[in-house]
């Protein structure tokens, strides 16, 4: 009872305007008066949890991603995959799909992906005939490629709060990736024509000008080179996914400096000042779920929620059909962080006495946060995306539940009811 208690103290003070860290604070000083915790042990475990070296991984990655926009990489990687695909029939779409995914291969976050690509290409979408409220829908729901491809935060913070290998975990969500990404593709391909017509395109439309292939590659080569780099070392075993973050923020800073020139020193400064904010919120939440976890913990209640519903439900896979729902739900009233490091981990001994491996759980996670994200009432995603995208959010919310239903909700299920697609790459690359 305590339990759900909780639970409408967290909606509710998420509901009323509460930042959500402290929306998380006040949800553990009520557990910590009802079940008479000691608040100095907790707070004890609580930093021992936080003082993780995986973390450091954390705000590298997330500078990284801010340097990307403030220093030019992102507008390069736009116009190369422009010139490759964007005069094919749904092509500026389709790149804006690339786009994110490969921004995702680098800083692992989708707000930073929702800011730079959505900043470069709404304006030159909208010139092609594509309406703002879809633009900004499609850019929405394929920011959050950056939560599947890896180096992801989300996948970070689960290994750490489930105590799995981040690199597993990484691998884990590779196919439902690239299964987003062909599904997203198709879904605008069939958008094309037949919600709203594509004007040809005659110059880049707002891009840089690009003359050819072989000038877009060579300008895009430093920073297509940023994944190469970050995926190579963690998968080639010459890095810890941490140094990875740090060589990744490292390049971005050099490309941005000397490569690209775009980066300046209040740029930079200005992106240290946004990636250290993003940071310390995270930091936060995580400090605050980790404490409320071990009151969790302590009084069996991730036992009990298994003991209950394995009583209501005997079949495995109404188990995890149930979880799925469950996770969407919870993704549309909370955000990303929050599903990742409280809701995900009540689950995981349900999920594994289901028969489900939690680099498998994992993959299943990251695509529910991909649907919630984008889902009323809160959609953080889908309301930054109209924001970059200048549109009211109620001209994305169909385009976004269109896209959401046809493609979001059937990867997910096939991540959910195949083991093999989340399972192919940790067992390739041995990692499990």
């Amino acid at each position: 009872m305590e339990g759900l208690f909780a639970v409408g103290i967290l909606l509710f003070l998420m509901i009323v305007g509460v930042p959500v860290a402290w929306s998380f604070a006040g949800v553990l000083v009520y557990l910590t008066f009802a079940y008479d915790a000691n608040f100095n042990t907790l707070m004890l475990q609580g930093y021992r949890s936080i003082d993780s070296v995986i973390l450091i991984a954390l705000p590298l990655f997330v500078l990284t991603g801010y340097l990307m926009q403030s220093g030019g990489i992102a507008l390069r990687l736009v116009n190369f995959i422009e010139v490759l695909v964007g005069k094919r029939k749904g092509g500026m779409g389709a790149s804006m799909v690339l786009a994110s995914g490969i921004f995702g291969a680098i800083a692992g976050t989708a707000t930073a992906a929702v800011a730079s690509i959505g900043t470069i290409m709404v304006g030159p979408l909208e010139k092609r005939g594509y309406p703002r409220g879809y633009s900004s829908a499609l850019l929405g729901i394929s920011s959050l490629l950056g939560i599947l491809i890896p180096p992801s935060i989300t996948m970070i913070l689960f290994a750490v709060v489930t105590r799995q290998s981040v690199a597993a975990c990484f691998a884990a969500s590779i196919g439902p990736a690239l299964l987003l990404i062909a599904g997203l593709i198709l879904a605008n391909r069939f958008s094309v024509g037949r919600l709203f017509q594509e004007v040809a395109s005659g110059a880049q439309d707002g891009l840089e000008e690009l003359p050819s292939k072989g000038t877009a590659a060579f300008r895009a080569l430093p920073a297509l080179s940023l994944p190469v780099i970050i995926l190579g070392g963690i998968y080639g075993g010459i890095c810890t996914p941490t140094e990875a973050a740090a060589i990744a923020a490292f390049m971005a800073i050099v490309i941005g400096f000397f490569v690209y020139r775009d980066l300046t020193l209040k740029r930079l400064s200005s992106s240290v000042i946004a990636a250290a904010e993003t940071t310390g919120t995270v930091i936060l939440i995580l400090l605050f779920s980790f404490m409320i976890g071990r009151i969790l913990a302590s009084e069996r209640i991730p036992q009990e929620l298994t003991e209950t519903i394995t009583s209501l439900v005997k079949d495995p896979l109404m188990i995890l059909i149930a979880v799925n729902i469950f996770l969407i739900v919870a993704g549309m009233i909370m955000d990303d962080v929050s599903v990742t490091v409280v809701v995900a981990p009540l689950f995981l001994p349900l999920m594994v006495a289901s028969g489900v491996d939690p680099i498998h759980y994992a993959s299943i996670v990251a695509c529910s946060v991909v649907i919630g994200a984008n889902s009323p009432p809160v959609a953080p995603i889908l309301y930054m995306a109209c924001r970059i995208g200048q549109v009211p959010i109620h001209k994305a919310v169909m385009p976004a539940i269109a896209l959401m239903a046809l493609v979001g909700l059937p990867v997910m299920m096939v991540t959910s009811l195949v083991p093999q697609l989340s399972l192919f790459f940790p067992k390739l690359l041995g990692l499990m």
